[in-house]
């Protein structure tokens, strides 16, 4: 999965939005003003940081070399996943809707009520 595929799969979840809220380079997807995903777009090596159950992040760092607690955030929550044959893309779409789910599940249930109809 390359830069534009990942973007384009954030983006099609449900009330997905894209910003630049850093700078320009460091593109942010959220749902509802919350964060689930960023990809830095200057990095010559195509990564994306997700929120992750802190459980099943450990495993996945212990299984996978190319995924890593996140530089500049919460280790505990957040992983980088570098974008490589070691990682397929069913598990990145997986991990990408992990990480959307962690954060809709985190936000009032109002405003979840608002994004299931």
């Amino acid at each position: 999965m390359n830069i534009e595929e990942l973007h384009a799969h954030c983006l099609s979840l449900h009330a997905a939005t894209e910003h630049f809220p850093f700078d320009e380079v460091t593109l942010v997807f959220k749902v509802k003003d919350k964060m689930f995903a960023l990809i830095p777009l200057d990095n010559p090596v195509p990564q994306i940081t997700l929120k992750c159950n802190p459980e099943r992040a450990i495993e996945l760092r212990e299984q996978y070399e190319n995924i890593v607690p996140a530089w500049h955030f919460n280790k505990k929550h957040w992983n980088s996943v570098v974008i490589s044959p070691e990682i397929s893309t069913e598990l990145l779409t997986e991990l990408i809707q992990h990480s959307y789910d962690l954060v809709v599940s985190g936000l009032p249930k109002k405003v979840r009520d608002e994004l299931s109809v």
